[in-house]
């Protein structure tokens, strides 16, 4: 059976391993993986600002992107979950969620080739606000679905290597871009918008056929529920602060490109190589990282984050001395490391988050550290300030020393794997 092996292949899985294992593995696997290919083809910090230049969207919209991405795809879970909770069969939110990811994508590649200048921009922007909410149920959903039809030991190796596959389906297309083989103009950026929504949906279909067994509803309810874990869970205080200390990793991007310069010039030369880089990236240390994390996503944490620390510490100094990172070649080597962290930060915490113990209920767990981390993402548009102040050079250096302490906070947090 194909479900069989590609257990084998991608989890250590046994010989003769249990269908139903092997088949929900399977199912969630391709699943994830086609999501993680239409998450690269539509990332809103390379493809959709680049898309927005191309179009003559006013820069204000271009600015807007990535807040609505993230502020859209965890803000929402907290009131999502309670609901998610009360639900039997859970799989059918993230399937919905996915489906309404492929149509809001399918909608912005439409606006791409109607539309230009700012109603482009804001049928993007309008679109962009729809997936990420659809997003947030995805994300609130998964872990505890994961966490009933995935068996520990598993869960970080099936994220890892569902993102080498996405990162390497993104890297070929980045190539395609970067050596001109495939055309740099907005056509053929929304056909790979278009794709992107017929994966989602595609996900969405299958993830709907995954052995689910059923929960027990959770009818209990009110604010003290939902913030139950925060007053008495000392671990999740614990893990909230490491994952708020190595939001960093994900806000570092923008300003090494920042620092870079434009000596190289902007827009469509660069979307390639800044592509390639960060795929790169994802595609040799996702699988490792997922590995890492299935014997202790504790260490994980602390080696992403004390891994971030050094690169994004090494930039800062260079920009200080130099003024620069050597153009955007510069910028992509040091995107190229900085990836690879976060990737550590990324499925660390995610592994973490599902295998520890949630007595509050996984999807309130999530839900409640998403929300957290959404406000905080909000806030961090003020480094942008800090940048124009006293340049990016000195935001890295924050984030250097917030990697650092995040690093610390994860050496604090208890072994939720099982000895091995």
């Amino acid at each position: 059976m194909l479900s069989q092996t590609l257990y084998r292949l991608t989890a250590d899985g046994a010989d003769g391993a249990d269908p139903g294992t092997a088949r929900r593995f399977a199912t969630e696997f391709l699943s994830l993986s086609a999501t993680k290919i239409a998450d690269g083809l539509i990332d809103p910090k390379l493809v959709l600002a680049w898309l927005f230049s191309a179009l003559g969207v006013p820069g204000a919209l271009t600015g807007a992107l990535v807040p609505v991405r993230e502020a859209g795809a965890l803000l929402p879970q907290l009131a999502l979950a309670r609901a998610i909770e009360r639900r039997r069969r859970r799989r059918f939110v993230w399937a919905a969620g996915a489906a309404l990811q492929g149509l809001a994508a399918l909608s912005m590649a439409a606006a791409a080739l109607l539309l230009e200048g700012a109603a482009a921009g804001w049928a993007i922007l309008a679109a962009l606000a729809v997936l990420a909410c659809a997003r947030a149920a995805c994300s609130a959903s998964f872990k505890d679905v994961t966490a009933r039809t995935v068996e520990k030991g598993t869960r970080g190796t099936l994220t890892g290597i569902a993102g080498t596959v996405g990162a390497a389906a993104v890297f070929l297309w980045a190539v395609l871009l970067g050596l001109g083989i495939v055309p740099r103009d907005p056509v053929w950026i929304a056909a790979s918008i278009a794709a992107a929504g017929a994966l989602w949906l595609a996900a969405g279909a299958l993830f709907a056929t995954l052995e689910e067994p059923p929960a027990e509803p959770d009818e209990t309810g009110g604010a003290g529920a939902l913030l139950r874990p925060f007053r008495d869970d000392p671990q999740f205080r614990r893990y909230l602060l490491a994952r708020a200390l190595m939001i960093s990793t994900s806000l570092a991007p923008p300003f090494l490109v920042m620092l870079a310069g434009t000596s190289s010039g902007g827009g469509p030369g660069n979307l390639g190589v800044l592509m390639i880089a960060s795929s790169a990236a994802s595609i040799l240390s996702s699988y490792v990282w997922g590995r890492l994390s299935d014997r202790s996503s504790r260490r994980t944490l602390a080696y992403a984050g004390f891994a971030a620390a050094a690169i994004l510490g090494a930039g800062a100094a260079l920009g200080l001395a130099t003024g620069g990172l050597g153009g955007s070649w510069g910028a992509a080597g040091f995107i190229f490391a900085a990836q690879i962290a976060y990737q550590g930060a990324r499925i660390g915490r995610k592994t973490h988050l599902t295998d520890m113990e949630t007595p509050g209920g996984k999807a309130t767990y999530t839900a409640l550290a998403n929300t957290a981390i959404g406000a905080l993402l909000l806030l961090g548009g003020g480094f942008g300030l800090l940048a124009e102040a006293a340049g990016p050079a000195a935001v890295l250096a924050v984030f250097a020393a917030m990697a650092a302490g995040g690093g610390l906070a994860a050496l604090r947090l208890g072994e939720v794997q099982q000895p091995g």
